[in-house]
């Protein structure tokens, strides 16, 4: 028997596929600001969940919708991404990370509030950092015609700090003053990736 509309969801506003089948992104499930909506949040999650992706990864640095992927049955990780954040320190452990589960065969939604600058910013540096594209100007150039849009300095500056980003977290990751990445693997439904700065203000962190 066929789903109702209800039980298959809608899709995400601005739901783009970077590898088929294995990395997206979209905007903030529900909508942000003032046009966010409970009811389309939860036939957005709805959709994520029917569609098969292992964990929607929220790069948001407030822990908003996190306790509606919980109560829609959603696995989930916290990758705060803040602006005030260091690139050099946070990038390698973003890449590192993403590059891992990507590894282990799961299939990843990312979303920001609106798929702006920064998010594709980091998709483009993600590409140049695993070698995909491994020249700046060309991933730039791949993310344009793929998320048709220009991206504009702070997407660019992303981009150049991926490009000299080592293609693995430093030893000394290990250490809270330049950056750490703590949580176990699993809190609850989901799972928190810490990125502890000297630039960063206050802890963008939450408990399942």
């Amino acid at each position: 028997m066929a789903k109702g509309k209800w039980a298959q969801g809608i899709k995400p506003r601005a739901f783009q596929w970077v590898i088929q089948d294995k990395l997206a992104i979209c905007e903030r499930p529900g909508g942000y600001g003032t046009n966010h909506r409970k009811v389309r949040r939860q036939e957005e999650v709805i959709w994520i969940r029917e569609n098969g992706f292992s964990f929607i990864v929220s790069l948001i640095p407030s822990d908003h919708n996190l306790h509606s992927y919980d109560e829609q049955g959603m696995p989930w990780r916290h990758w705060s991404f803040a602006p005030t954040l260091d690139l050099d320190v946070a990038l390698p452990q973003l890449y590192t990370e993403l590059q891992r589960l990507l590894a282990e065969d799961k299939k990843l939604l990312l979303h920001m509030e609106e798929v702006g600058d920064r998010l594709l910013g980091l998709i483009a540096g993600y590409l140049c950092w695993t070698g995909m594209v491994p020249v700046p100007f060309e991933a730039i150039t791949v993310a344009e015609r793929l998320f048709a849009r220009k991206l504009g300095p702070t997407g660019r500056a992303i981009v150049t700090a991926a490009h000299r980003a080592p293609d693995h977290v430093p030893e000394s990751a290990g250490d809270t003053t330049e950056g750490a990445v703590t949580g176990p693997d699993s809190i609850g439904s989901g799972a928190v990736l810490e990125i502890v700065s000297p630039d960063l203000i206050g802890k963008h962190a939450c408990d399942a």
